[in-house]
């Protein structure tokens, strides 16, 4: 079990985000959404991180005190009994003479890309002197940069998904249904620690453990922002595995998130018994080239988009452009961060250039979608380092 987030690394943490407030003339910031909470605070209890532009923040607990005070390291912790504390501690937290009227108002920070739309207006009417600015993007940003403590726990992380994937080339058998193989390597991951739980950021946006699809369930899509889908076990959860049974000669694509400490990592192997279809392991072997191709020009410094571009160079190469990251719905990305959620940043898409840094962690998953006849591809998460990608993940 990991050890509490040491002070020294939330300080970090804090001066970085003090350091783009300052950037951006904020005064304070309020930190709400559970996964930034745990990762500037180092407890994930209800309640809110008051983070000024100078100074040490307090962590203002509403449920429940007793643990929030056992697991984070901050200097500050008190109970929240009301809003009229809230605002008084905000306030307090402002400037010298800011706060009253007159002037420009002073800014308070919010992750207005997840906070809900009545707690915004509750916010709003609370604090009426105040101007109430997005800092998500900010904070997305300094979550993006893993440090040294990070990593390590995401290589715990690794280490346990290569032994998922042992125990699944083992105990995988025709006639197995997909629930029944995913349900024993999900056993196996929650046995060792994994919390369960898979977060994302994204509005609407859930996952449990990952995919598992044999055959045409990997082609089939569903409200996932991702390649595959799946059928899931019925129309209120549509994704992930089902009653369908593995069958020799298609593919088994497993495609699961390992989490340990709260940081997660991302893997796709693919299984078949028998051999599978020419074209298929065609495609099988295009996605390992893929990955073999982008590990080197993953450097710190570059242009992410010449990755996603080189991955559709070498997908149109092998006359399989058609089937890349989707068919009917293709989706625009080859890759994501991960962390403590599932959807961090960068994301490796023709749209934006995210500048790799190092300290940058995601995951590349090439995959080709058959109509009919499945997924297949692979995954692998990696680090930017100064010499191209290291991969955290392994066999």
């Amino acid at each position: 079990m990991p050890a509490n987030t040491p002070l020294s690394e939330l300080g970090e943490r804090i001066s970085r985000l003090q350091q783009a407030m300052a950037r951006k003339e904020i005064s304070a910031a309020l930190i709400y959404q559970r996964a930034d909470l745990f990762y500037f605070s180092g407890t994930a209890q209800e309640g809110y991180l008051l983070v000024p532009s100078r100074g040490q923040p307090r962590l203002l607990i509403r449920k429940y005190l007793p643990r929030a005070e056992r697991e984070s390291n901050l200097e500050v912790i008190e109970p929240l009994t009301g809003w009229e504390q809230l605002r008084t501690a905000t306030l307090e937290s402002l400037p010298p003479g800011a706060g009253g009227g007159g002037g420009l108002k002073e800014k308070l920070g919010l992750e207005l890309d997840v906070l809900p739309a009545r707690l915004y207006l509750r916010l709003k009417k609370l604090l009426p002197e105040l101007e109430l600015v997005d800092l998500s993007p900010a904070i997305k940003q300094i979550r993006a940069i893993k440090s040294p403590y990070e990593i390590a726990l995401l290589r715990r992380a690794a280490t346990l998904s290569a032994k998922m994937f042992k125990l699944a080339r083992k105990i995988i058998r025709p006639g197995m249904t997909e629930l029944e193989l995913a349900s024993r390597l999900e056993a196996f991951l929650r046995s060792r620690g994994h919390q369960g739980a898979i977060r994302m950021r994204g509005f609407n946006q859930e996952l449990f453990y990952g995919h598992l699809l044999a055959g045409e369930s990997g082609a089939l899509p569903s409200f996932f922002d991702g390649p595959t889908g799946g059928p899931g076990t019925n129309p209120s959860y549509p994704q992930g595995a089902g009653y369908r049974k593995l069958l020799p000669d298609e593919p088994i694509l497993v495609d699961f998130v390992t989490v340990l400490g709260g940081y997660m990592v991302d893997q796709t192997r693919l299984l078949w018994m028998g051999n599978l279809p020419r074209e298929l392991h065609r495609a099988y072997l295009t996605a390992r080239e893929i990955i073999r191709s982008l590990v080197p020009l993953g450097t710190a410094g570059t242009d992410s988009r010449i990755l996603y571009h080189r991955a559709c160079q070498l997908a149109d190469r092998a006359g399989l452009g058609d089937y890349f990251m989707g068919h009917d719905l293709k989706i625009n990305f080859i890759g994501h961060g991960v962390g403590l959620e599932l959807d961090e940043l960068p994301v490796i898409t023709p749209a934006i250039n995210f500048t790799l840094r190092e300290g940058m962690v995601f995951a590349l998953e090439p995959k080709f979608i058959f109509p009919g006849r499945g997924a297949v591809g692979i995954e692998d998460t990696f680090l930017v380092s100064p010499a191209g990608l290291e991969s955290l993940t392994h066999d």
